[in-house]
């Protein structure tokens, strides 16, 4: 059986390490790489590394393509594509060696360009494609889509994952995860801050989830969290870097904790956590054996430089 990711936002990622970084002057790095990277590529990349069969569906355009589908390649990834016509975008990770601390990783992101008209179409003709020519068993979705993308499209793919039967896991936010809950995914998998941005807006302050120190907050995310599991039949996982996992199932709510990792780049290090989940609820794990794999494979990732590696 094999899996099918989704992520509607390619992107190359640049990588750079500096011995320090100053602002305001120029800073020079030796040591750095280019991948191909999104969230999606990220955990179709860390599948392949567990020895399971996945196939990425995103939309490309423009000059870069031939290099990111070349990356791709070298990754040994199966790939799948509707052209967009709009150029893929760059995001850059900056990352201070010797790193000790999450803050020590920063990631500075561009936003995807709007697709053209047609590219919807085109997508939803791949993605009903590989649903009659491969045995899937698990849909994800991760990350934001471009601009220009309906706001039906994801639930749709969702609604069409679980009529199939599939095992349908969502790492998305906003309108996008909100629409899709009326189909049952089996399990939401954004991190906290996302989480509370979508169901407890009034918690994040200054891009920060607030009060994180206060009883009342975490209280609030529990009480949605169980209130979702009951109404939607689904499980609900939020990391939070390297802070304790939340996690939820039918009327029951529990925190794993996530023992200190080596940090050399963060970045991935949430899509290796849901390929590790992936692959062990797909081999018939436990759903706390899983997000123990899913632990595993981000401090794995954690510990290297390239993203959304655990090899």
């Amino acid at each position: 059986m094999a899996f099918l990711t989704v992520c509607l936002a390619p992107t190359l990622q640049k990588t750079l390490c500096f011995p320090s970084f100053v602002s305001g002057t120029v800073n020079r790095s030796r040591n750095h790489r280019l991948d191909a990277s999104g969230k999606g590529i990220n955990v179709t990349r860390v599948l392949t590394q567990l020895g399971k069969n996945a196939t990425h569906l995103t939309q490309l355009g423009g000059d870069m393509r031939s290099l990111f589908l070349s990356l791709c390649e070298q990754d040994g990834l199966s790939v799948e594509w509707a052209e967009s016509n709009s150029q893929i975008r760059f995001c850059y990770t900056l990352i201070k060696e010797n790193a000790l601390q999450e803050s020590d990783v920063t990631e500075l992101v561009e936003e995807s360009e709007t697709v053209t008209a047609g590219t919807e179409q085109r997508l939803m003709q791949k993605f009903d494609s590989l649903f009659d020519e491969q045995k899937l068993s698990s849909l994800i979705i991760s990350g934001a889509k471009a601009a220009g993308f309906s706001d039906t499209l994801i639930p749709t793919m969702v609604h069409k994952a679980k009529e199939k039967g599939l095992r349908v896991i969502l790492d998305i936010r906003g309108k996008d995860l909100i629409d899709s809950l009326k189909y049952k995914p089996d399990i939401i998998k954004p991190n906290l801050y996302e989480f509370a941005g979508t169901f407890a807006a009034d918690l994040i302050k200054d891009n920060k989830f607030t009060a994180a120190d206060k009883a009342e907050p975490h209280k609030r995310i529990k009480t949605t969290m169980l209130d979702m599991c009951k109404e939607y039949g689904c499980r609900i996982i939020l990391t939070d870097g390297v802070r304790k996992i939340r996690a939820a199932e039918t009327d029951n709510y529990f925190e794993v904790d996530v023992k200190p990792a080596k940090i050399v780049n963060t970045i991935g290090s949430g899509d290796a956590f849901t390929a590790g989940l992936a692959s062990a609820l797909e081999d018939g794990a436990a759903f706390h054996d899983a997000i123990a794999e899913g632990i595993r494979c981000g401090a794995l990732n954690t510990g290297l430089i390239k993203p959304g590696v655990i090899l």
